[in-house]
């Protein structure tokens, strides 16, 4: 199967505030941008609501996967393998608990690694994404996050 190249940034103009992600693929000569603004959101939000969103835009399943992140957030979560605890838990008293079951189903049908990297720093890519979520974040036509809650 394939093999892809992701980064991804997720911006929140404040904090909740209007907000973004962005997001690059690469797979061979392949390359796709993506990204999207919302109204009220956060930061945490956006990191992964990124990841969902490059995983879904995957083709087909069984893919390897190595996705470039500068959220700890996300990263530490799987890597560190807390994520899967908080499932087993339902998500008790965890935030965006409907981010990450869509990530884990996502994710489950994918061979997924990931690297964390400094943001704003010299990764060409995870600065470009850096670039779509911002401008996505003060966009007009920002969408709702259903799935903040506010809390």
């Amino acid at each position: 199967m394939a093999d892809i190249t992701i980064y991804t940034d997720g911006s929140a103009l404040g904090n909740p505030g209007p907000g973004g992600y962005g997001v690059v693929l690469l797979s061979g000569p392949y390359r796709k941008e993506l990204s999207a603004g919302f109204r009220l959101t956060t930061n945490n939000r956006m990191e992964l609501m990124a990841v969902c969103v490059a995983l879904e835009a995957l083709k087909y399943d069984g893919c390897n996967v190595t996705i470039y992140s500068d959220s700890k957030y996300v990263v530490e979560a799987v890597n560190q393998r807390w994520v899967f605890g908080w499932e087993q838990k339902r998500f008790k008293d965890k935030k965006n608990p409907d981010l990450w079951m869509r990530f884990l189903r996502i994710y489950r049908r994918h061979r997924v690694r990931f690297i964390w990297v400094k943001g704003h720093a010299t990764t060409v890519e995870n600065n470009r994404c850096d670039e779509l979520a911002v401008a996505a974040a003060n966009g007009v036509n920002l969408f709702e996050d259903t799935g903040y809650d506010g809390v």
